[in-house]
């Protein structure tokens, strides 16, 4: 069992810590001739396939790297606009791999923040009094478990290394120990 990320969301609903465990991973790598037959365009400081899917290559996949140069935002680690290079017919053919990217910290704070307003009403429209509220979801591809401490509220005031040794430390032993069960 892996666990990819954890993230600690106060009783108000705010996001007060997250760790990835996790690196994503390359879905396809292809190299393209001039002219490009994707579509490209920023999205939220990122390049992504807006149309054009094809050959493992899907809608909303950003671009992780270009001539094995990763891609930091819209540039690349080198400093290269991305879209202003794939637009010169010199640059090719080119190399591009292909993937989801890493949450930003604002989507991270959104995607808390949402989970935290189902967990509410999660709570609130339960037939049974008293609900807990949502303690997991399930898709095909992974589960989301929900802890909540024993008092329901959250005391961190802030976050230190020791925390993050802690975490790291207990990540490891419940992947190991495979606590929440196959396919969790």
């Amino acid at each position: 069992m892996v666990i990819f990320s954890v993230y600690v969301v106060n009783k108000a609903g705010g996001l007060i810590y997250q760790y990835d465990n996790y690196v994503p991973r390359a879905e396809v790598e292809k190299t393209f001739s001039y002219p490009l037959d994707l579509v490209l365009k920023h999205h939220d400081e990122k390049v992504i396939v807006s149309f054009g899917q094809r050959d493992g290559i899907k809608v909303g996949h950003a671009l992780l790297s270009i001539n094995g140069v990763d891609v930091i935002g819209k540039n690349t680690a080198d400093g290269k606009d991305i879209l202003e290079y794939l637009k010169d017919s010199s640059n090719y053919p080119v190399s591009i791999r292909f993937g989801r990217a890493r949450l930003s910290s604002n989507e991270k704070l959104m995607l808390a923040s949402m989970f935290h307003s189902l967990f509410a009403i999660g709570s609130q429209l339960s037939p049974e009094a008293g609900s807990s509220g949502i303690e997991m979801l399930e898709t095909d591809v992974f589960k989301l478990h929900c802890f909540q401490t024993l008092t329901g509220a959250i005391q961190i005031h802030y976050v230190c290394e020791l925390f993050d040794q802690n975490l790291k430390s207990a990540l490891e032993v419940a992947e190991k120990a495979g606590n929440f069960g196959a396919g969790s």
